[in-house]
């Protein structure tokens, strides 16, 4: 018996597999003690064994960083590097303003601890870390009370016995970050933050799966990871920073899971949520990158490429101060929530700008399950008219237009950003809001298919379950590709090979059983950034970075090429979520709809195999509506997959 959980800003979803079949199901999330809704959907689905295995994907951790909501936590380092966080890269958004306004830095002055222990760039010892040392940085920490600590020395990843006998000396009850387990990589800014956003989430996260493991009878509990990768719960605290992107990363494994059993492997994938819109793109595979930020932070640990704006239904739609119609990124959340909710919610929603056009059936909201409250809708959006000096129809228009806008451009950025025509792409839109917007986004780029796949609105709940155990680890290692560096190559493999079996084997995956992909960072000499090849022997590894760079960036160079990191990536496949066969409609036979004020409504639990609908129409579920415009047509797959083609006019 499979549970995948997703806990999402406005609502909480399910998917339920047992032999009965797969079960969906939502609920208001509950931000405050997200357990509490995970429970209430569990006793909605009336499930009390204890042989569930439950894959959860987590928002604790990034909320706790949008939110800045961390714990105390004090920043170890040597001596006259206490600032290196607060200065970082020096980066500027506005390269010609002046005054910049003055970032609060990630860890307060006071609580920036310096002690010894530095090697150097070569791994040689420069000044020792003395039992002296240790004991007066112990002194500062206990008068500081923090409840975690972050240790970051400088090239740790070439020696790190400074780092661990730090560890050791911690008091019991402190929460403990160091670099060369978090990211032992070179960059001390972004090894440093990373190990920083660690510890700064770390006593959260913890306290939070062990609540929940209290609570929920289960086997077994695992959690996303921002890989696309699940880690059993009582492992997941210690790794925090690698579940910043835990939910998100559960909808591209079901994205490409569902979009290659029907056939579509090219995909540009749309998110859209309560709260927020992630986009993607796949290529038959998910691409990982360590460059990805949240909340303006570097984040360098292996996380899914993607790209998160705050546009979600929840939106709230307002007039600046110059008589412009903007739209979030301030989500209404699921408390007060959309005007539409009754819960109080007294401003305009992306969600009530669907409402009031008729896009979202009040009598079929989550399956019926959810009264709306369609004249609070009316009510905001004539207020809303009339700050702008229009129609309430054309405020509501405005809304969807300018949310639509505010997503065509997120998906510019992964794909024609990076010269990438999607054109040639399928559109796969999902979560509870994406098959709303998915014809008009598929219009504003020129795409002609899309997909809305089936339990579309919970998707990375399904992506859960579709997820294997995995670990991604890495360590720098520099020096100029060739033949000469291969022992050393090989030994770093093997190290963190066996460091990734043995946590994927304490999960209870076999050794043989495990599949490890090897891969190095290479770069031409001189240069900065990186770009990461399979590693097949160093001629090979040589060669295909020339080809990947001319690629990526138009030429090649006669430079010599230079090793900066390893990388493996460790598997064990789970079984798949089955999808169950649809059979065709009888011949003959049409297809049943209801029609709301000239609107033609299908419920999509009744749609089959190769039926075929013409927009304009709403296909209404438990948890998600496609709204179907008047030039675009739908066919259901084999699977229930919604197949949106734009009709030649």
């Amino acid at each position: 018996m499979l549970l995948g959980v997703d806990t999402g800003g406005t609502f909480t979803d399910f998917v339920f597999i047992n032999e009965a079949g797969v079960h969906i199901h939502k609920v208001l999330s509950t931000p405050n003690a997200p357990e509490k809704a995970i429970l209430q959907g569990i006793a909605d689905l009336g499930i009390d064994d204890k042989s569930l295995r439950v894959v959860h994907g987590s928002t604790v951790a990034t909320n706790a960083v949008l939110e800045k909501k961390g714990v105390r936590c004090c920043f170890v380092t040597n001596h006259g590097l206490a600032d290196i966080l607060t200065i970082g890269r020096q980066a500027r958004k506005e390269l010609y303003n002046l005054n910049p306004p003055t970032k609060v830095p990630p860890v307060p002055a006071e609580l920036c601890l310096e002690t010894g222990g530095r090697v150097s760039a070569q791994g040689e010892l420069i000044e020792p870390l003395t039992e002296k040392q240790i004991t007066l940085l112990l002194k500062d920490i206990n008068e500081l009370a923090p409840q975690a600590v972050a240790i970051n020395l400088l090239f740790s990843f070439l020696d790190d016995e400074a780092e661990k006998r730090l560890e050791k000396a911690m008091p019991a009850d402190i929460f403990v970050s160091r670099s060369s387990k978090v990211l032992a990589e070179y960059k001390e800014y972004e090894r440093g933050m990373a190990t920083w956003l660690n510890a700064y989430v770390g006593p959260l996260v913890m306290s939070y799966l062990e609540r929940l493991s209290q609570s929920v009878k289960a086997s077994s509990i695992s959690v996303m990871q921002s890989s696309g990768g699940t880690i059993a719960a009582e492992q997941a605290g210690e790794q925090a920073v690698r579940m910043l992107l835990s939910g998100p990363a559960g909808g591209l494994m079901a994205a490409l899971h569902i979009g290659q059993l029907a056939g579509y492997e090219r995909l540009l994938t749309l998110d859209m949520g309560g709260t927020s819109t992630d986009v993607a793109l796949l290529e038959g595979e998910i691409s990982l990158t360590n460059e990805g930020e949240i909340e303006g932070y570097p984040v360098a640990v292996p996380m899914v490429d993607m790209h998160t704006i705050g546009a979600g239904g929840g939106s709230i739609a307002y007039v600046d101060t110059g008589g412009l119609l903007c739209v979030g990124p301030e989500s209404a959340g699921a408390l007060p929530g959309p005007a539409c909710y009754g819960k109080g919610g007294g401003k305009v929603t992306v969600t009530d700008a669907n409402v009031y056009l008729g896009r979202i059936s009040t009598q079929y909201f989550l399956g019926g399950g959810m009264m709306l409250d369609k004249a609070a809708s009316d009510q905001v959006m004539e207020s809303l008219a009339l700050e702008l000096g229009c129609q309430p129809e054309e405020a509501a228009e405005g809304v969807i237009k300018l949310a639509n806008e505010h997503m065509a451009r997120a998906l510019r950025v992964i794909s024609v950003q990076r010269g990438i025509d999607p054109r040639p792409y399928a559109l796969m839109t999902f979560g509870g809001a994406g098959g709303l917007h998915v014809c008009a986004l598929a219009d504003a780029l020129g795409m002609k298919t899309a997909i809305v796949p089936i339990n579309s609105g919970v998707l990375s709940a399904f992506g859960m379950l579709a997820a294997p155990r995995s670990r991604e680890l890495s360590r720098s290692l520099l020096g100029q590709l060739s033949t000469d560096l291969t022992d050393d190559i090989e030994k770093g493999f093997a190290s963190l090979v066996n460091e990734g079996q043995a946590e994927l084997v304490a999960e209870g995956l076999s050794a043989k059983d495990i599949q490890v992909k090897y891969v190095v960072d290479l770069r031409y000499v001189g240069q900065s950034y990186t770009l990461p090849v399979p590693w097949e022997g160093a001629y090979s590894a040589v060669a295909n970075f020339h080809v990947m760079h001319k690629s990526r960036y138009g030429h090649q160079l006669d430079l010599n090429v230079e090793l900066v990191n390893l990388r493996v990536s460790l598997s064990g496949e789970m079984p798949k979520p089955h999808l169950t066969m649809q059979s065709p409609r009888s011949l003959g036979s049409d297809i049943p709809f209801e029609t709301d004020k000239g609107m033609r409504i299908y419920q999509r639990k009744k749609l089959m195999s190769n039926d075929v609908i013409h927009g304009e129409a709403l296909i209404v579920e438990q948890v998600a509506t496609t709204y179907l415009a008047p030039s675009w047509q739908c066919e259901v797959d084999h699977l229930g997959n919604l197949i949106l083609s734009k009709l030649v006019t």
